[in-house]
């Protein structure tokens, strides 16, 4: 694995269900930083992210997670828009170190995620012909796709530009298999909803003040993890 990333920063997570979406919406706006919606890389309000999780045969990457080892990978392919047809994704390697957080983009070939779908067919069709570095097709061989995730994200930052949110609702988890994949098992959470806080090392003292005004809890959080559980894999 290459030992230059992109720079880290820091990232912390609330998971909130007692408020409703637009309440949320009503916190951000009033806080002291006057966070305002914006346009992420041109994409619009609301827009539907999805993702497919990858972990090896003996669920090391999940281990890993729920065992707070403090450098770890996640690996999954994320993309915007319909769920299933040609999906035109990129392959996202998220290393964790200790409290930050770096990440790393590869694009991929575009497939299609239909019942065809399989593992085999992602490693021969997608990720060999992806012009992926030969590290990364080697950690690719390990793993397969255990799990499908969609929910739709909103984008804001603070008026100093040195703070972003981001608010993902609508959640839903999928279980994916091997082979033969129709997609019937899922399970819905619309009633939670998860707001990041993402910032650069920098700027780590003023997040305190950012947090403090934040009438929700600090939680560790993974969609990751929680789809896992809640679909017992």
């Amino acid at each position: 694995m290459p030992k230059s990333f992109e720079k880290f920063e820091y990232e912390r997570k609330f998971v909130i269900s007692e408020i409703t979406k637009q309440e949320i919406e009503c916190v951000l706006k009033l806080h002291p930083a006057m966070f305002s919606e914006i346009l992420y890389h041109g994409r619009k309000s609301n827009t539907k992210q999805n993702s497919i999780y990858l972990d090896t045969l003996g669920s090391e990457d999940y281990q890993n997670h729920v065992s707070g080892i403090s450098q770890r990978l996640k690996i999954r392919i994320r993309w915007y828009g319909d769920l299933f047809g040609v999906i035109n994704g990129k392959l996202e390697v998220k290393i964790k170190n200790n409290e930050l957080r770096d990440k790393l983009l590869f694009p991929l070939k575009p497939f299609i995620l239909s019942k065809y779908f399989s593992s085999a067919y992602l490693q021969k069709e997608v990720f060999a012909k992806s012009n992926l570095p030969y590290w990364l097709i080697e950690e690719l061989k390990l793993r397969r796709p255990v799990l499908l995730t969609s929910y739709k994200r909103k984008y804001f930052i603070s008026a100093d530009k040195k703070y972003r949110l981001t608010l993902d609702t609508e959640m839903k988890y999928l279980r994916i298999k091997d082979r033969n994949n129709l997609f019937l098992d899922e399970i819905k959470d619309p009633y939670s909803s998860i707001l990041e806080l993402k910032y650069s090392v920098k700027d780590y003292k003023g997040a305190e003040e950012i947090t403090q005004h934040f009438p929700f809890r600090l939680i560790a959080s993974s969609k990751f993890i929680k789809g896992i559980e809640l679909l017992d894999l």
